[in-house]
């Protein structure tokens, strides 16, 4: 009866700690298996976009990765700090990222631009509908499409 028990508080403290990792809610076994396997679809993903983000990196050459741009993108409690560094600047750049946040349904909070003689750009972003299907990979990567479609 004691291994029962010892057993069944085993268990319990093993799905809290499955709960706290991928921050589930649920409360039922099933419900936190369910959780948990979604958490570890969305961690394949953002491995997949990282590899794929170091396979262009490696095959860049030593002089086209002193050009290549510098998207860096943090999470905030209600939206996005998106920095943006380009070692040259060519028209249509902020054109190009402000369409990108538009079509991901990011509203522009506030922004600090400078545009002489490198790119840079600091904004914050949120989402302007209830829909939280965007992340800071998805982010990063469309700001990344948006510098190389303005080229």
């Amino acid at each position: 009866m004691a291994s029962r028990e010892r057993t069944r508080a085993a268990l319990q403290h093993t799905l809290q700690q499955l709960r706290d990792v991928t921050n589930s809610s649920a409360l039922n076994k099933a419900s936190i298996i369910v959780d948990a396997s979604k958490y570890i679809e969305e961690l394949k993903q953002k491995v997949e976009g990282l590899n794929a983000e170091l396979g262009i990196a490696e095959s860049s050459t030593a002089s086209q990765i002193d050009e290549l741009p510098m998207v860096t993108v943090k999470t905030l409690k209600k939206g996005f700090l998106i920095n943006v560094l380009l070692e040259k600047n060519c028209s249509g750049m902020l054109v190009s990222i402000l369409e990108a946040f538009e079509e991901l349904g990011l509203d522009v909070l506030d922004a600090r631009v400078s545009c002489e003689d490198s790119f840079q750009l600091e904004a914050v972003g949120r989402e302007s509908h209830k829909n939280d299907s965007v992340d800071a990979q998805v982010v990063k990567q469309a700001v990344l499409r948006a510098i190389k479609n303005a080229d």
